[in-house]
């Protein structure tokens, strides 16, 4: 029996990671919108997929996987189409596997039918044929057939003439934080010059970034950047460890507390008696 329906749109993005399948980014998100429901199943009404050739799951890693549901539920919903007085999994058999270990009564789903999954997926990869997709439109695509469609990373490389590292690369960038993302589309920055921040921490990307927009920086221009940044940062940081001790020689020297601030040394006496020392010192 189907619980509640809760419809697409904002509730579909709040239960999918926006690092997996941003609705903002998602090329045929329309289309999706058109032709799938968004509701909570009984996990007893839920049958998987015989043809799926994956058989056997880690017991191990299924029990960590139904810890996590216990405390956190299913963020991300499986994919079903209707069979019979069912809903057979499309994708997603570890969660719903994981579910019912878990003790979980229900789980998201994304609902389709076979025809409309069947045309979803060619509405994907037509889309990732278009010269105007940027490269987070195009990573969005890749993970939504990883995610909602079960192909493989070089199923995928074969349905749009790419290898299947060329399309985990891609993926990839769908780690970069909103901004970078946003920044992407409407200034059509390209996947080279991007891929060097996927490592990068949020406020590393948020100096770069404007760089990137107004100067038009190549892959080679970030990496450089980073790595000076990188150089300039351990230099400050072994100046900073000999001012240390140089402070605690001091206040070894002198018996009170002393701080190095640039070129300016400050002895802070804690009473006159402190003071009178001090000044008998130099």
């Amino acid at each position: 029996m189907v619980k509640k329906s809760m419809g697409l749109g904002r509730g579909f993005e709040s239960l999918i990671p926006t690092d997996l399948v941003n609705e903002e980014f998602d090329p045929t998100h329309n289309e999706d919108e058109k032709s799938s429901k968004l509701v909570e199943l009984d996990v007893d009404e839920i049958v998987r997929d015989e043809e799926q050739p994956r058989k056997e799951f880690d017991v191990a890693t299924l029990e960590e996987l139904a810890n996590s549901i216990k405390e956190h539920g299913v963020l991300q919903p499986i994919v079903v189409v209707k069979s019979g007085k069912k809903y057979q999994i499309v994708a997603g058999e570890r969660r719903w596997r994981a579910s019912q270990l878990a003790g979980k009564a229900t789980i998201p789903a994304i609902v389709r039918t076979l025809d409309a999954q069947n045309k979803l997926e060619l509405a994907l990869i037509e889309n990732l044929q278009r010269a105007d997709l940027s490269p987070i439109e195009t990573a969005t695509a890749y993970a939504k057939l990883k995610e909602q469609f079960n192909l493989t990373n070089d199923e995928i490389g074969k349905r749009v003439g790419k290898s299947g590292a060329s399309v985990v690369n891609t993926m990839r960038l769908l780690r970069l934080p909103d901004e970078a993302k946003k920044a992407m589309v409407e200034h059509h920055l390209m996947e080279g010059p991007m891929r060097p921040l996927i490592t990068q921490p949020p406020e590393v990307i948020h100096e770069i970034l404007p760089k990137m927009v107004e100067e038009g920086w190549s892959a080679r221009k970030v990496e450089q950047y980073i790595a000076g940044r990188k150089k300039k940062s351990s230099v400050n940081a072994v100046k900073s460890d000999k001012m240390i001790k140089e402070e605690t020689r001091l206040e070894e020297k002198y018996g009170v507390v002393v701080k190095i601030r640039g070129r300016s040394i400050t002895f802070s006496a804690k009473n006159d008696q402190e003071l009178k020392k001090l000044l008998k010192g130099f």
